[in-house]
């Protein structure tokens, strides 16, 4: 199913910005700005249970590589079996990696991926049914636009014919050299969200007819989900830059990551119909109604892609910061201060998927034209966290 206009809602100033990008493009930061308090009170445990506050330090082991000589990886999607799929941004192809012996085996390319910058083959997401039906969801750059798509997999087919024709279930958010989000994932109510980017324009932030700089959510089909924040619109949240992660607690709250663009990266608990600020505020805010990021970080010190819940911490990788970031929680507040575990081992960080209990799955991304590879790059990393 093809996705409809989205219809008019309520209008909001657009404030244009001069844009930089902290994406992952190594500029140093140009100015400096201390955070303020100013922000929202964290909503309670949705189940009304007492939550356990997580210890402040915690520890990051590497367990194994699962897997090696990955080229442009992005999306990461685990099968169930202990099995992989990955994305290859620049190759626009879905490989499937044995969770045991780290053998790759192509599903097929994804067709009208048009590479270019920080475009390309994306996020990755497989059907809430896919024991059933067997779909995987894509979210790529097209000549156009950015969109997603759903792509029947059939296994028994032979190794790079195993994906079908992709089926556009959502079209029309903005594309650009750079933001473009990408980022996908069911969440515990059935639908899908995504995280897009403002391609560059700031004024479609704060934008809320726009696609672009938003969270959207929406049916399977590609439909504004029931009981989203403005009637008739995919539109979760708005005022983001780029969003690059989504996870959830388990008290099913809603937690995201986004690069700033010369001083503060977020992590953001997200809010329906919430206005995260940008272009007039990067990181906390003291004024405007803005809903204020529950971390911050300099830009050279993460550049943050993927996030992961487990442990009682949402766990960040880095992209230009090099590592990986775990921020404990208590509710939607860090409980304590955020803290990084294998800096500058394995290079740029873009993807963290939990992988059950106390392990993670990690992706590099040192072979996507901005990083420095090393032999065997890129990888998938298993790790055990606490």
């Amino acid at each position: 199913m093809q996705r409809r206009a989205v219809p008019a809602v309520l209008a909001a100033a657009a404030l244009l910005l001069t844009a930089g990008c902290s994406s992952d493009d190594g500029a140093p930061p140009e100015k400096d700005a201390a955070a303020s308090s100013a922000g929202a009170a964290a909503p309670s445990s949705p189940s009304g249970k007492a939550e356990e506050t997580p210890p402040a330090k915690g520890s990051v082991t590497v367990v194994r590589t699962v897997a090696t000589g990955l080229a442009s990886p992005w999306g990461l999607a685990p099968v169930g079996d202990g099995d992989l799929l990955v994305s290859s941004r620049d190759e626009a192809t879905i490989t499937r990696i044995d969770g045991k012996t780290g053998k790759k085996t192509k599903l097929g390319e994804v067709p009208g991926v048009a590479a270019e910058g920080e475009g390309g083959l994306l996020g990755i997401a497989l059907s809430p049914d896919f024991a059933s039906d067997h779909m995987i969801y894509a979210y790529f750059t097209s000549a156009s636009d950015n969109r997603i798509v759903r792509m029947l997999y059939t296994e028994r087919k032979p190794a790079g014919e195993q994906l079908g024709a992709p089926d556009t279930v959502f079209r029309g958010i903005p594309k650009g050299v750079i933001h473009n989000g990408g980022r996908i994932a069911f969440g515990p109510d059935r639908m899908l969200y995504a995280g897009t980017g403002e391609s560059g324009d700031t004024g479609l932030s704060q934008d809320k007819e726009s696609l672009g700089g938003k969270i959207l959510r929406m049916t399977p089909d590609g439909e504004p989900a029931p009981g989203n924040p403005f009637p008739g619109s995919p539109v979760y949240s708005y005022g983001h830059r780029n969003v690059q992660g989504l996870a959830w607690d388990r008290e099913q709250r809603l937690f995201a990551s986004e690069f700033g663009q010369n001083t503060w990266d977020e992590l953001n608990a997200i809010a329906p119909g919430d206005n995260y600020g940008w272009p007039e505020a990067e990181g906390h805010a003291d004024e405007g109604g803005f809903h204020n990021p529950i971390a911050q970080w300099s830009t050279e010190d993460a550049s943050p892609s993927g996030i992961a819940y487990t442990e009682g911490s949402v766990w960040m990788a880095g992209l230009r910061g090099e590592r990986l970031w775990r921020i404990p929680l208590k509710g939607t507040e860090a409980s304590a201060k955020p803290q990084a575990f294998l800096e500058e081992e394995y290079g740029r960080l873009r993807t963290v998927v939990a992988a059950g209990g106390d392990r993670l799955w990690l992706v590099t991304s040192n072979t996507d034209g901005r990083g420095s590879p090393k032999p065997q790059d890129d990888r998938v990393l298993e790790l055990r966290v606490s």
